[in-house]
């Protein structure tokens, strides 16, 4: 049996380095980037300023972000090849596999040639996945060639106008844009870790964003906001939800999209997005959806102690602002692209491989038996 001091549960507990990006359950609410509370972040701060924040380790001046969304949105194109390759992704592939290949793709026809490109390769990044998703969406769901020159502003924006093909308003702008914001970084988590792994081997970018993108792709890290909507739609009244996850509970069946591995009494994301929720539903004229979520919510408390995290209340908000449910975790990984990048680049500026050891639990050793013997 592996000793759980030694990090046997998942490394929970095990300081794996330093970072000067991200604070997680340390400080304040327990969420900063770069020092800033991200509750300050996400209702002063667009996300193209948190990126150059984490990037940049400042917050920009009004002519640096002038100048720095306007690089991303002529990074927003595609090459040809990577449509072609796009289009021919099936409608039922996964759209967590379609962004790793998008990545892949573009490691192909714009490799990293050294590390003095990582900034504009990681710009790049930032500017071409919302691009990717939703032109393979458009795609093979629509059957249309989505215009990737949507001379929106911001990601946000870009990301719902490709989507929908036509301009989103401004309260679904913004609610988008503070996802974003919450989603942008959080230190060593299981996506961000593969990043940092990969590129203390001193491989490319693209490599360990793609590698990352497979972490995300895993339940237990990325699709809990996907699962919390197929559960939320289930049920008809809050009073029906509240009865079934009782259910669910004493059935002991796993309620996604609560509790964490870091927070222990609340997560500062969840505040923010479940108001944005709250705001869309009515919005839409929501009766339904936001009334059953907090009824969800309300039981794991009761019932368990275990409150909300940022996934949940971003699967209502999400469903209001009419993305559907399998691009929910795409777009986590169009915010968490600046985050990965980020590390990648920490990473590599004071670099070992990192390479821990194991405890050995196996057979104790033994002699060679033949093949006549066995």
């Amino acid at each position: 049996m592996v000793d759980k001091k030694l990090g046997g549960a998942g490394l929970r507990g095990q300081t794996a380095g330093q970072t000067a990006l991200c604070t997680v359950g340390k400080t304040g609410t327990g969420l900063t980037y770069r020092g800033y509370d991200i509750s300050d972040l996400a209702a002063e701060a667009s996300y193209e300023e948190v990126a150059y924040l984490i990037f940049h380790g400042e917050l920009p001046n009004a002519d640096q972000l002038r100048a720095y969304r306007a690089k991303l949105a002529m990074l927003r194109r595609l090459p040809s090849a990577v449509r072609a390759a796009l289009e021919s992704i099936p409608a039922t592939a996964h759209p967590m596999d379609v962004m790793r290949t998008g990545c892949s793709m573009l490691g192909n026809l714009e490799p990293e040639r050294d590390f003095t490109e990582q900034q504009d390769v990681a710009d790049r990044l930032l500017g071409a996945m919302p691009s990717i998703v939703n032109y393979w969406y458009r795609y093979s769901h629509d059957g249309e060639r989505v215009d990737l020159d949507t001379g929106e502003t911001t990601l946000a924006g870009h990301f719902l106008h490709t989507l929908k093909g036509v301009p989103p308003n401004d309260l679904q702008r913004r609610a988008l844009d503070v996802s974003l914001v919450l989603y942008a970084e959080h230190e060593f988590n299981a996506s961000t870790f593969t990043a940092r792994v990969c590129a203390s081997t001193l491989s490319d970018m693209h490599s360990c964003v793609t590698g990352a993108i497979g972490s995300l792709r895993g339940p237990l890290h990325g699709g809990a906001n996907e699962a919390a909507m197929a559960l939320v739609e289930r049920f008809g009244t809050p009073d029906e939800a509240a009865e079934a996850v009782r259910g669910m509970l004493a059935r002991k069946e796993v309620v996604m999209g609560f509790g964490h591995a870091i927070y222990r009494e609340s997560d500062p994301r969840n505040t923010i997005i479940k108001a944005w929720a709250e705001r869309l539903g009515k919005e839409v004229g929501d009766g339904t959806v936001y009334p059953i979520s907090c009824a969800v919510e309300e039981v794991m408390w009761q019932e368990k102690e275990l409150f909300a995290n940022a996934d949940f209340f971003h699967a209502a908000a999400y469903h209001f602002m009419g993305i559907p449910t399998k691009l929910f975790t795409p777009i986590f990984v169009c915010a968490r692209v600046c985050g990965w990048a980020a590390h990648v680049m920490e990473q590599r500026s004071d670099n070992r491989i990192i390479r821990p050891s194991a405890e050995y639990v196996g057979p104790a050793p033994r002699p060679f038996t033949a093949m006549a013997d066995r």
